[in-house]
């Protein structure tokens, strides 16, 4: 299975001036734990986790005044929608990561999680399973 199958195709995308409490809450609403932050002033595009956030407020620092280019990941490993859920994983693993930004020709076309590896390999290693009863 491709990375192209199991990414979320709604990218939450924010800027960098989005404080962490607005960032927070579009995250909530639609129940994602990254967002992709476009700042072309700090070398285009990065990544903004509940990680990160969660980070910063038990810091000690005000989520009403802390910005997301604070706090935002600028070395961020890309991922192809050709890429298997293999080589997404083992990226994953290799960068200590939870999410990849999945970038095209054009941009960002998505955000491949932990949680959609998951929810795509559980299913094909139970049907696997079975096969070998």
């Amino acid at each position: 299975m491709l990375v192209r199958d199991a990414m979320s195709t709604v990218v939450l995308t924010i800027g960098p001036a989005h404080t962490l409490r607005q960032a927070a809450r579009l995250m909530s609403a639609r129940r994602i734990g990254a967002a992709v932050v476009l700042d072309p002033d700090a070398g285009g595009i990065g990544i903004l986790t509940e990680r990160d956030i969660l980070n910063s407020v038990g810091a000690g620092q005000d989520p009403d005044r802390e910005k997301a280019h604070s706090h935002t990941t600028t070395d961020v490993v890309f991922a192809a929608p050709e890429w298997t859920l293999d080589e997404a994983a083992s990226a994953m693993s290799r960068g200590g990561f939870r999410h990849l930004i999945v970038l095209d020709g054009q941009g960002p076309v998505g955000v491949v999680s932990v949680r959609d590896i998951i929810r795509c390999w559980a299913p094909a290693r139970a049907r696997a399973g079975m096969l070998t009863r």
